[in-house]
């Protein structure tokens, strides 16, 4: 029994409560490395499209600097039946450091919206109209889709993702991004577009 009881030592209460003390430290570290960063200000409306760190002086700031009606109407359709108008500071300054933005995006009949993605943020599309195919691939490869009605909404991650007007009529999707500068890279212009060297598309 005496030998058991030398085998089977516990840790003494000191080094149990350093032990304490570190996890409840690295908790805290790890509590701040994740959060946002406190505002300092209540807003920083830019002063112009391309010098978004300079704020407007504040006392100077009316409601139309927190409204925005640039997107009540579709846009012009492109070649692929695809129109976008982005929401951000660089036309909506009100926007600027609160680190999100929009987009509307139009499809006529057929419209395609090609894979893409945004190397910034994380989008949550709205099927404000119509019937769209809409989806993402993972990076195993895998696709998650699904036909997007009116009113259902899916989450797209920073991930090549895709839409296609399936229905019989115009449709719209509204897309937020959890960045003010969410980036946009079109995998065929990115590709095709560019100066790869045609041995590395082979």
């Amino acid at each position: 029994m005496l030998i058991l009881q030398k085998i089977v030592t516990f840790p003494s209460k000191t080094i149990i409560n350093k032990i304490a003390v570190l996890i409840v430290y690295l908790l805290f570290i790890i509590g701040v490395l994740a959060s946002d960063p406190d505002p300092v200000m209540d807003f920083c409306i830019a002063k112009s499209a391309d010098n978004s760190l300079t704020c407007k002086n504040s006392s100077t700031a009316t409601v139309e600097d927190f409204t925005y009606s640039g997107i009540k109407f579709p846009g012009n359709f492109k070649q692929t039946g695809f129109s976008s108008m982005a929401v951000n500071p660089n036309v909506f300054p009100g926007l600027n450091t609160l680190g999100v933005s929009f987009v509307r995006a139009d499809f006529g009949v057929g419209g395609v919206n090609v894979p893409h993605f945004h190397p910034r943020a994380t989008e949550v599309a709205f099927a404000q109209e119509g019937k769209i195919y809409s989806g993402f691939v993972d990076t195993s490869n895998k696709v998650f889709a699904k036909v997007l009605e009116k009113g259902e909404v899916m989450v797209l991650r920073v991930l090549v993702h895709f839409q296609m007007n399936v229905g019989d009529g115009p449709a719209t999707i509204l897309g937020s991004f959890d960045s003010q500068n969410p980036g946009l890279m079109r995998i065929p212009n990115a590709v095709f577009g560019s100066d790869i060297k045609e041995e590395l598309l082979d």
